[in-house]
Parts: structure tokens; C-alpha cells; sequence
């Protein structure tokens, strides 16, 4: 008897983490706070791209932040807006700052390479009026993220240039972005902290 009340218990607790772990990753318009309307937030990163800001600071300081993932020994965050497709942000981002490498869209995402900043947009699955951005240095995306997983972005030998010979091979890195890891989906959202929502926010 007291086995059957275990496991009545144990299946229990296990669906009600399950259901908390589905609400966490669904992100939806609803989460994100009240943003300045397209045209100002557009005109705030220009001028701070003609300030020679740099993109990292830029974004942080515009867009709110959803959640920060914690790698090894530094973190990228992910940021999102409802002003903006991916296809505007990034032809936004791109005239306004240096950027070394564009790859194509591919299953709803685009990866932005400027100078040690990795700058990642994709198309929100649970709210499609939500774009999310993820900024992750050049030493958090060598240690952390799956080589096949930026080998479908990149070529093998540019991320080797990037990265030290055979990169590839040797990386044990599994995180495929927006706090995915080992192939899971969603957005892990434990360290979630609403910050920034616009011009005229500090940090």
C-alpha cells in the first residue's frame, strides 16, 4: 500500500514538473514589457552605431531581456521583441554595424557574426509575433555550442579559422541556442529577469 502511494506520489510530482518546464519555454507576446514603437527603437540603434557603440551594449540597452544562460565560465542572453520580422533586424543590424559573417535563414533562424559577438534571431514557435535574440561572445559559443549544429549556418573551415584547428572534431559543446541544450527545445527561462524595454531605460 504505502509503495502504491509512492508511486501515485512520484507520478504526480513528475507531471506537475513537466507542466511547469512546457509553461517555462512557451514565450509569447504577452511576456514581453511595453517597447517604443519600431521607428524609435530604430533610430536609437543608429545613432548608437554612429556613436561606435558596440552591438552587445546596443542590444542590452533596447531590447528586454528574457534570460540569461550560464555556460562554462561566461553566458550569452536572450532578448525578444514583437516591433520587428527577422528579416527588418537583421538588414538593421547589419548597415548599421561591421558584421563579418551572415549565414542564410534556416529553420526560422539567421546567425550574425560581428567581430567576437554572435548574434542569433529566430521566429518565436509559440508566438509568432515574437522575434528572439540571442548575443553570445566568441569564447561562450566555442565552448558550449554543437559544432553540427553551426556547421549547418557555416562552413566547417570557417568556424575551424575561428575557433582553432579541428574545432569540429574535438568540441564537445552540445548547445544548439535560445537555451536549448542536447537537442531540447524551448527556451530555458530559470534565470529569466525583464530588463531594458527601450530608449531611455537604464541597464
Amino acid at each position: 500500500m504505502c509503495k502504491r502511494w509512492m508511486l501515485c506520489i512520484g507520478m504526480l510530482l513528475f507531471i506537475l514538473l513537466a507542466a511547469c518546464s512546457s509553461e517555462d519555454e512557451a514565450i509569447t507576446a504577452e511576456d514581453i514589457p511595453d517597447e517604443p514603437q519600431k521607428q524609435e527603437i530604430k533610430q536609437t540603434i543608429e545613432n548608437a552605431a554612429n556613436g561606435n557603440d558596440e552591438i552587445d551594449d546596443v542590444i542590452a540597452d533596447v531590447f528586454p531581456l528574457i534570460t540569461t544562460i550560464d555556460g562554462d565560465t561566461n553566458d550569452s542572453k536572450v532578448y525578444a521583441t514583437t516591433r520587428f520580422t527577422l528579416s527588418e533586424l537583421s538588414l538593421l543590424f547589419s548597415n548599421q554595424f561591421q558584421a563579418e559573417e551572415i549565414s542564410e535563414v534556416k529553420d526560422n533562424q539567421q546567425i550574425i557574426i560581428f567581430n567576437d559577438t554572435f548574434v542569433t534571431l529566430r521566429k518565436n514557435e509559440a508566438d509568432q509575433e515574437v522575434l528572439l535574440i540571442e548575443v553570445a561572445d566568441e569564447e561562450f559559443v566555442r565552448r558550449n555550442y554543437s559544432p553540427s549544429f553551426l556547421g549547418t549556418y557555416f562552413s566547417i573551415r570557417l568556424l575551424d579559422s575561428m575557433f582553432g584547428n579541428n574545432w569540429n572534431r574535438n568540441s564537445n559543446g552540445d548547445y544548439s541556442g535560445m537555451g536549448s541544450y542536447g537537442g531540447s527545445g524551448g527556451i530555458g527561462r530559470g534565470n529569466t529577469t525583464f530588463r531594458g524595454g527601450g530608449p531611455g531605460t537604464g541597464k
